[in-house]
């Protein structure tokens, strides 16, 4: 800034005016030299327990590498991934990642129930979300009862919904035969039919709770200003729900989404537990597992979960390039 008079000192103003930038650009290099002077040693951890084991993992998908003995690894090249075998009377085969039709069924399982999954979750968790954000006795209360199912180890819940819905003294299958809705018991994770249904309310009943917990604070964000603007308008309750809250809570459903699809997308406790060797609900993860520990095919699971990276990370691009979500922050 300059003055306004031609030739006159500058003005206390002026001077203040002019040193703002400087002093705020010198404001923010030391802000931000202090936030990567906090954040390295989480970066440095985070390289060695995350970063280090993902380049192995891709490494040995290169390898002929055994379990037995990891140090004895060849370099194989994409041999895992495809390779065509040419069986010397003008036919072949290809094997490898690439055309396992195992390895297809599983990516086919895990988009399916992250699909289903999280879509009856996000619903849910909108509903209870919006009870919750209604002032009533004992809210507290409810809302600390709700959570329960999410405080819940996996493995634990897997187990409890693994005896309920047993076909013999499964509780489950007694409740529906006693209303007449079921006319005779169902091996619910046994059967072809019903064993993804069954990983899919489970996983249902333990992370709605999560689903709510997030949109519940975006719900708690929004401005009483806008009800009461749109009540004293005489706007119809539905109509404010889909014209203010949803746009209004839009960023905190998405966040929530994407954090719960990348969970779904790895998923392998509840599997492993509650449908054991079932290939109706075999995932990538479970698949991975099998091969680098069971099978003995490290080199072959290693493979399998690099490709499990891959399609998670090209997943979420995809979802924030869509959604157009802004996790840096700005504007």
């Amino acid at each position: 800034m300059t003055n306004a008079i031609p030739g006159a000192p500058p003005t206390d103003d002026a001077m203040r005016t002019e040193e703002q930038p400087a002093a705020r650009s010198a404001l923010s290099r030391q802000r931000l030299a202090s936030a990567w002077l906090f954040l390295t040693p989480m970066l440095a951890v985070l390289a060695f327990v995350a970063g280090w084991p993902l380049l192995q993992t891709i490494w040995f998908s290169f390898t002929d590498a055994s379990l037995a003995d990891l140090d004895a690894a060849r370099f194989v090249g994409l041999r895992n991934y495809f390779e065509y075998v040419d069986y010397g009377d003008g036919t072949g085969e290809w094997f490898g990642l690439f055309f396992d039709a195992q390895w297809w069924n599983a990516v086919w399982n895990t988009v399916y129930y992250t699909l289903v999954s999280v879509s009856i979750e996000t619903v849910l968790g909108l509903i209870v979300a919006l009870v919750l954000n209604v002032p009533f006795r004992g809210r507290g209360f409810v809302r600390a009862a709700v959570l329960i199912p999410w405080a819940i180890p996996t493995i634990v819940s897997a187990k409890m919904w693994a005896w309920m819905m047993n076909d013999q003294f499964g509780i489950l299958n007694d409740m529906l035969m006693s209303v007449g809705i079921l006319s005779h018991p169902i091996a619910w994770t046994a059967s072809p039919e019903t064993a993804m249904w069954a990983v899919i309310i489970v996983d249902v009943w333990k992370t709605t709770p999560f689903m709510a917990l997030l949109i519940l604070a975006g719900l708690q964000m929004v401005p009483s200003d806008v009800y009461e603007a749109a009540k004293i308008d005489g706007v119809h309750p539905v109509k404010v729900f889909f014209k203010v809250t949803l746009p209004l809570i839009r960023p905190a459903i998405l966040v929530a989404v994407i954090f719960r699809a990348l969970d779904a997308l790895r998923v392998f406790d509840l599997i492993y537990v509650l449908t054991p060797n079932n290939t109706e609900t075999k995932t990538m993860s479970v698949f991975a597992q099998e091969n680098l520990f069971q099978f003995d095919q490290f080199a072959y699971g290693s493979a399998a979960s690099t490709l499990l990276f891959l399609v998670i990370a090209a997943i979420t691009l995809v979802y924030i390039k869509a959604a157009r979500l802004n996790l840096g922050g700005g504007r």
